[in-house]
């Protein structure tokens, strides 16, 4: 299901909106700029102590934003009053590492065991780029940014362990130290990058063939392929540990919460 609406809402709550209705489910970059957007990790309770383990160990591509304990769907700390089973635009439910269902909301598998993490996104520092001069071709648009499984492997935690997951933007030569600046500043949606050049260094043959979203061309040849780590890294995660079951937003799909960039901001 695509887009129905033509209006790209301007705050997180319109958003939500819109989402919990079904009238939007497309990739959420651009949309409601200024407020955090979230990737999301949905586990059954008897797991979710390791997986927050996992997200500890790996702060990069885990940033824990909020979670929602079992038998609460409200994700109180980021986002009062949300519903976290209706309020995201797309989601995927993995089945012993095999994706078999992608909804438009969750209130057909929920269960009250489930504890949900909000995990920070990248697309929260897009607007941060934007603002230093660096175009992004997928912003505000129905495409999704390039995202790549790579070499870089995260530390284990009880059954979970994979493969880092990053996104990946063509950003000009002469603005790469200042796309790691204004990045750094926000720790809590992955921060500054984890490779920069070379993709073929970090496992990526192809930066034209990604594993997720959307290949881009970069739109001057000087450009440099800049890697962030990634909050799909957990589906990556599901597909290598193969819990039972984990349900996670589809990638480019965040869930967007009321905290601002800026209340994550560090510098």
């Amino acid at each position: 299901m695509t887009s129905t609406s033509t209006k790209v809402p301007v705050t997180s709550a319109e958003a939500r909106a819109e989402f919990r209705e079904n009238r939007l489910a497309q990739p959420t970059s651009g949309m409601a700029p200024g407020f955090v957007q979230a990737n999301l990790a949905i586990l059954p309770r008897e797991s979710a102590f390791e997986f927050l383990l996992f997200c500890q160990r790996n702060p990069k591509p885990c940033p824990v934003i909020d979670v929602i304990e079992a038998g609460s769907v409200e994700p109180k700390i980021s986002t009062p009053g949300a519903d976290i089973r209706t309020d995201g635009p797309r989601y995927l439910v993995y089945r012993d590492g095999v994706a078999t269902d992608e909804l438009l909301d969750l209130k057909s598998v929920w269960r009250d065991d489930l504890v949900s993490f909000l995990l920070g996104c990248s697309f929260s520092f897009e607007h941060a780029l934007i603002e230093n001069g660096i175009t992004l071709p997928h912003w505000e648009t129905d495409k999704n940014v390039a995202m790549f499984r790579t070499n870089l492997q995260t530390t284990p935690a009880g059954p979970f362990s994979g493969p880092m997951v990053v996104s990946m933007r063509w950003i000009p030569v002469d603005k790469v130290v200042r796309a790691v600046q204004a990045t750094t500043r926000f720790p809590n949606t992955h921060g500054a990058p984890v490779h920069v050049g070379n993709p073929e260094a970090i496992g990526v043959a192809d930066p034209m063939k990604p594993d997720f979203g959307d290949s881009w061309e970069p739109a001057h040849p000087s450009d440099v392929p800049v890697f962030w780590a990634c909050g799909v890294t957990p589906q990556a995660v599901a597909m290598a540990s193969k819990p039972p079951l984990m349900i996670t937003h589809a990638p480019g799909h965040m869930f967007l919460t009321d905290l601002r960039d800026e209340d994550l901001a560090v510098l």
